[in-house]
């Protein structure tokens, strides 16, 4: 297992609010997190706003190690009203306008791109022109061989054409779930007939190496271009699925930058977002034998 990888999730940083109170949140930091405890160097680039949740925030992120890139913004640091069913799958309200969609790359962060070896980004932080820019002017600066993984991200109903086709052609790794795929299918009009073939439509329409459908309490897929590996999803007592899918997305990329097989890599992947659904919060201290 390669250390020392430097590993950036770009987007949203903000505080999960259930009802028994807030918790830590946002897919960049929970992504970060998870690669930092598989001996990776998680960092994060956001924004936050001015104010005392946005200074809690910080604390937080400092606390748990994560090196983080983060720009200020006169809107206020962003909170999501998080509710979960019985089957521990949540729904989300986001409060807006929030700062994350006013992230903005200066020259420290530009000098750490140019050492990444990768990167994670959403759609979530792409509503904004602003944000936009900031993720392109990312995805223009990290190294050609950087691992760039666009986890699409579509729980938030941001169904922008444009921005997911412009994401589409600049990622070499897609996470998907089985909701998405309909969206997405839908806005590229393709007569989705079977999940599987739609994956290596992707990777041939947009030159994807890997595509990671999931596929809930179904199992997942993890499709190149001459490879498909499918597993069952383990059975566990789910507690909450906040944060499950980027567990599995860091354990995705370290198996990739360490040139696992890619049923080994889906393997732990899987074995990590079980885990995690166990337990009440998206970071969760997590075991060894994940890496």
């Amino acid at each position: 297992m390669k250390k020392g990888l430097n590993i950036f999730g770009i987007g949203e940083a903000l505080y999960d609010i259930f009802p028994e109170g807030k918790q830590l949140g946002g897919a960049p930091i929970n992504f970060a997190y998870h690669a930092k405890q598989l001996e990776a160097n998680g960092q994060i680039i956001t924004s936050i706003g001015d104010d005392q949740i946005g200074k809690d925030l910080v604390n937080e992120i400092n606390n748990l190690g994560i090196r983080n890139f983060i720009s200020y913004s006169e809107f206020p640091t962003g909170t999501v009203a998080v509710t979960v069913d019985d089957k521990g799958v949540p729904s989300y309200e986001i409060c807006e306008p929030v700062a994350w969609d006013e992230i903005k790359i200066n020259k420290e962060t530009e000098e750490a791109l140019v050492n990444a070896d990768a990167l994670c980004f959403g759609t979530l932080a792409q509503r904004n022109d602003v944000s936009r820019k900031a993720i392109e002017q990312v995805l223009n600066t990290v190294p050609k061989e950087c691992i760039k993984v666009f986890d699409i991200n579509l729980r938030q109903h941001y169904y922008n054409k444009d921005c997911i086709e412009s994401s589409l052609n600049q990622c070499n790794v897609l996470k998907i779930n089985e909701e998405e795929v309909l969206v997405v299918a839908e806005l590229l009009d393709v007569n989705l007939l079977d999940e599987e073939q739609f994956c290596h439509h992707l990777i041939e329409r947009f030159s994807i190496d890997m595509v990671a459908l999931t596929k809930g309490e179904e199992g997942s897929y993890l499709v190149t271009k001459n490879e498909t590996s499918y597993l069952s999803t383990p059975k566990v007592n789910v507690v909450d699925t906040v944060g499950a899918g980027d567990s599995f997305t860091a354990r995705l990329v370290i198996g990739i930058l360490n040139n696992e097989p890619i049923i080994e890599t889906h393997q732990k992947a899987v074995e990590l977002s079980a885990y995690v659904c166990t337990q009440k919060g998206a970071t969760p201290k997590i075991d060894k034998i994940f890496q």
